[in-house]
């Protein structure tokens, strides 16, 4: 189930799914430690003896929104209930708090109403050693283990807590306190350790047609005295206060970048400013930037998107520094020098601490030691530091990253490849499912190379630049010699050899060969890019109403429609921009870009209602697939909404 609405502050992370359930909630790192780890942290109603989950089908929800804002838009209505529940949640954006506000309609009148909300937490990622306690003073649930609080609480227009219990869970056949709340009324049980959980409710007496509000928050924090303290400052505050002043500060955050969109249509516009809402959400405050943390997608392989992927990260923070996020992209590049190898390369992926990620990269490949990296997770990083550097000229900030991450990942870039073939050594592909020599990869070194060039002549170290600038120009030299195949007249995917130096192509049809033209290695008039480009648009485009573009042909990840000729995989948000970058790149006229405007609106179509992008969608029914919201696909809306804005500039300029 997708995260259909994500909250955060760089601290803390909440996901909420299609039912409002909470389903993850991670600190003190963006994406580490996930305390509810998918378990449903649910809302309840009880009205008159009836009592109702909002993941019931009774509800009708609309999740959405504010405009501009990490503050959430929804409407709930349950017609058989008579009820109407305009919720809305955010994280606060300085403090560990995360707060619910909720007006509601009585159509009918004159009834007890009861709102129930349940805790599943599992702190540190583990259900053993946790207490739930009830805590009179402060009128609160709070669970913890070591130096981890979690305290939940609320109100109402009429009280406080109404009733509360906590107890076992998922332990000597108990299912949970949440059972407890079906009948309308709470044990009111005030400890448990071990595997616990707790509920705890709020009352309205309402009168017909005039709104009620209920509150509810959590704080997060390190000790009873943080929490205790976060906890008072909502009630001094009152969350609906709260709420206006969060929802003003996104407001202005969003708008402080980029506001010249051309003749872009609003929709678009707004989910460009969704897009970069919801990266802030993954932005850790130590600088890593999270791939998702959509925990469902631990029960396909045991393993999550949790982590900083190098590449990933370099191709978020360029859309963070060109849309005017000086700061989140400077603690990116920060992270990137901490946690490069002596080498001089970055490994597979990060924990949010900087720590080593998990990884299936082998050390050793028949009987033969390997560097398990993919080598364009460092180039990127080269290639995305010159193009903030452009747009910043913080020589300051660069200095302090020249020796200890530019000089250093470009002696790896220059050491390590084939001289016979004047190419990167064999590393995995962008996708990490195969190992060779790949057009991306390659077109990524050579881009980071260059960006090393320019740095040297930066401060001065002429020779060096214009060495590395050679060393870039041999290596194109070679991608046009051994990955271009004159037969097809096109670029192969990649290339694989063999300890005895024999090469073999790879002429699958491969979206990513659009680094390219991306990072400018052949010019976009280059009719060997051309007849590419249209091979890849035209082979990997999903023949169903559905519509959009796959990864490369036969992909099965997720696969849906394995052997039907005009399904290649399923469409990723990301090939598909892809693909409208080249229509951009190659546009001569304003009528032109019309019709990239068009193909935009796919992409509109085909997000949540929330505005959310998830990595893929089903080429059948168009429902997501794998995680969302994935970073890097909102990311890649950024920047080609840029890459727009820019050539609509450059081809009225021109009067065509």
């Amino acid at each position: 189930m997708p995260r259909s609405l994500v909250l955060g502050n760089h601290r803390i992370f909440v996901g909420l799914d299609q039912g409002l359930n909470i389903r993850d909630l991670y600190y003190p790192h963006v994406g580490q430690l996930n305390h509810i780890g998918g378990n449903r942290n649910s809302m309840g109603v009880w009205v008159d003896g009836q009592f109702t989950w909002l993941d019931e089908q009774d509800w009708s929800i609309s999740l959405r929104y504010k405009e501009d804002s990490l503050v959430t838009d929804v409407i709930a209505n349950n017609e058989a209930l008579g009820l109407t529940c305009f919720i809305s949640d955010a994280v606060h954006y300085r403090e560990n708090i995360f707060l619910r506000n909720i007006d509601c309609i009585d159509h009918v009148g004159n009834r007890d109403v009861r709102f129930f909300f349940t805790h599943d937490f599992s702190i540190d990622e583990t259900e053993v050693g946790d207490t739930a306690a009830y805590e009179p003073e402060l009128d609160a649930v709070f669970h913890y283990k070591r130096h981890r609080y979690i305290l939940t609480s609320g109100q109402t227009d009429q009280n406080g807590i109404f009733e509360y219990t906590v107890g076992l869970k998922r332990f000597h056949n108990l299912q949970g306190t949440w059972k407890d709340a079906e009948d309308g009324h709470l044990e009111g049980h005030t400890i448990a350790q071990g595997s616990v959980d707790s509920t705890i409710s709020f009352r309205l007496q309402t009168e017909p047609n005039v709104p009620h509000s209920v509150s509810y928050w959590f704080a997060v924090g390190h000790s009873f005295p943080e929490v205790k303290r976060l906890h008072e400052l909502v009630k001094k505050h009152t969350a609906g206060r709260m709420l206006e002043e969060i929802n003003g500060y996104w407001r202005q955050w969003v708008r402080k970048g980029k506001e010249d969109f051309c003749d872009l249509p609003s929709e678009l516009v707004q989910l460009y400013r969704r897009s970069m809402l919801i990266i802030q959400t993954h932005c850790d405050y130590k600088g890593a930037i999270l791939a998702a943390n959509d925990s469902d997608i631990m029960q396909y392989n045991r393993d999550h998107y949790s982590y900083m992927w190098p590449r990933d990260g370099a191709l978020v923070a360029l859309s963070l520094s060109k849309s005017g996020c000086y700061q989140q992209a400077v603690k990116f590049f920060e992270f990137c020098a901490d946690a490069l190898t002596k080498g001089g390369y970055l490994l597979h992926k990060y924990n949010p601490d900087g720590s080593v990620g998990s990884s299936w990269h082998p050390f050793v490949h028949d009987g033969a030691p390997q560097l398990p990296i993919q080598e364009d997770e460092t180039a990127l990083v080269l290639y995305a530091l010159w193009e903030h550097y452009q747009i910043y000229r913080d020589i300051e900030f660069i200095k302090e990253l020249y020796p200890t991450l530019i000089r250093r990942a470009t002696d790896f870039l220059t050491t390590y490849v084939l001289p016979d073939l004047q190419l990167p050594e064999s590393s995995y592909d962008l996708w990490e499912e195969r190992r060779g020599i790949f057009g991306f990869t390659v077109a990524t070194v050579i881009a980071g190379l260059r960006a090393a060039s320019k740095f040297s002549a930066v401060f001065g170290e002429y020779e060096r630049a214009m060495a590395l600038e050679q060393f870039a120009d041999e290596m194109r030299m070679g991608m046009l010699r051994h990955l271009y195949d004159p037969n097809t007249g096109r670029f192969a995917r990649g290339i694989y050899v063999n300890g005895k130096g024999v090469v073999q192509k790879d002429m699958t049809l491969e979206s990513s060969l659009y680094g390219i033209f991306a990072f400018q290695i052949v010019p976009t008039d280059d009719s060997r890019l051309a007849r590419t480009m249209q091979a890849v648009w035209d082979g990997l485009r999903i023949r169903t109403p559905i519509g959009g573009i796959a990864r490369y042909t036969n992909d099965q990840y997720f696969g849906r429609a394995a052997g039907n000729p005009d399904i290649p995989g399923n469409p990723w948000f990301i090939c598909t921009l892809w693909a409208i970058d080249w229509d951009i790149e190659k546009a001569e006229s304003l009528q032109d870009l019309q019709n990239v405007k068009d193909k935009l609106l796919w992409v509109k179509q085909h997000a949540l209602p929330s505005g959310v992008f998830p990595e893929q969608i089903d080429p059948l029914t168009g429902e997501p697939l794998s995680v969302a919201p994935l970073t890097w696909s909102h990311s890649t809306y950024v920047l080609t909404i840029l890459r727009y804005c820019e050539k609509y500039r450059e081809l009225k300029g021109t009067g065509r």
